[in-house]
């Protein structure tokens, strides 16, 4: 299930444009900030989540980097 999730996501990152992929970016990383803070005074309850962030962050730059190149 998990693997059908990241490759739905996957689909809608490469239909994003460059802008909407750096706004996507800018809030992923927000969110990987606060999950980390929340972390760090024993808040997160779903540590995992900070795990998907990271692979999400990952994703992102990777699309941005395709269609950079042309390969997209």
């Amino acid at each position: 299930m998990i693997a059908v999730k990241s490759r739905v996501y996957l689909e809608e990152l490469l239909i994003k444009s460059p802008n909407e992929l750096q706004t996507e970016l800018v809030d992923a990383k927000k969110e990987l900030f606060n999950l980390r803070l929340q972390n760090a005074t024993n808040q997160l309850d779903n540590t995992a989540r900070i795990r998907e962030v990271r692979r999400n962050i990952a994703r992102i730059r990777t699309v941005m980097t395709r269609k950079e190149r042309g390969l997209a």
